[in-house]
């Protein structure tokens, strides 16, 4: 009774801050601004404008009144956008799109499929390596996504030249934080990766969870079956990954901002990558 309490405390606290980010004040000086609107506020539509089009500031479609007076200015919306990513208000926007899912019972944690993804840089910055994988120069980031392609977690960034297989034990406490907060239950979930991720560690953190690893085994140049006993392994979960992660990678690509990184800040960049996933998980509800 005292954890299901506490489960619907922390979701309470999540939603909330949802709220807090969405419902935004006005700004310490100067007068409220006249065009916020209490569902939506106009700086957020023009924020995922932006990560959807690529378009710069000064070129995004702000509105006119009859003299011909802007509503906001292309440099207040920057300002706007750098002080809500300090905040930390688009991460509480990105958890209120996790919970609002699983309140509506659209999430299917049964199987969540992991997975990493490199963005090439446009121009240099923090964060950057050269990929000799890819042949070419930017970050990387994992992914988790349960089977309806709905992003449950936030992104863990790196360098690119960093290998993914580290990267997932970042990863795993980030899941667990924001399953804990919105209240999942990710007891006995399948955790289905790809075989750059097999190793003992990883394998482990998984376990450690009350989650099942599904890796396939990673030969690494050995000529020989490894000793020992067989890993659990189901290929047909495994493939469900081409229609799940990957279908969520192509729509990634869809947000032209991502394409290419021409961001030099690296929280810039992965503030527009978490309006991105923000926009698809709430894609079930534009569509009704």
């Amino acid at each position: 009774m005292a954890k299901s309490q506490r489960q619907r405390g922390d979701s309470n606290e999540v939603q909330q801050r949802a709220v807090r980010a969405i419902y935004l004040a006005a700004p310490d000086q100067g007068q409220p601004r006249p065009y916020d609107d209490a569902q939506f506020p106009r700086d957020l539509q023009l924020h995922f404008v932006r990560a959807l089009s690529g378009l710069q500031w000064k070129h995004l479609p702000i509105e006119k009144d009859q003299y011909g007076r802007r509503e906001i200015h292309p440099t207040s919306i920057c300002r706007i956008f750098r002080r809500w990513q300090a905040e930390g208000c688009f991460d509480a926007i990105f958890e209120g799109s996790v919970l609002k899912l699983h309140q509506d019972n659209r999430l299917d944690l049964t199987v969540m499929h992991g997975d990493g993804t490199t963005t090439a840089a446009k121009k240099g910055g923090d964060n950057i390596g050269f990929s000799g994988h890819k042949k070419l120069k930017g970050d990387k980031a994992v992914i988790f996504c349960d089977r309806g392609c709905n992003v449950i977690a936030p992104l863990v960034a790196a360098a690119g030249n960093r290998n993914e297989s580290p990267l997932l034990r970042q990863a795993l406490p980030h899941l667990t934080k924001i399953a804990h907060a919105v209240g999942l239950d990710l007891q006995g979930s399948i955790v289905s990766l790809d075989g750059v991720y097999d190793c003992p560690l990883n394998r482990q953190a998984i376990f450690n969870r009350g989650m099942v690893p599904n890796i396939p085994e990673n030969p690494r140049g050995r000529k020989t079956r490894k000793r020992g006993r067989k890993q659990r392994f189901d290929p047909a979960i495994f493939e469900e990954s081409f229609r799940t992660i990957e279908r969520l990678f192509a729509w990634e690509d869809k947000f032209r901002r991502l394409l290419l990184r021409f961001e030099r800040l690296s929280p810039v960049h992965y503030a527009f990558k978490t309006l991105a996933y923000t926009m698809i998980n709430l894609r079930h509800y534009c569509r009704s």
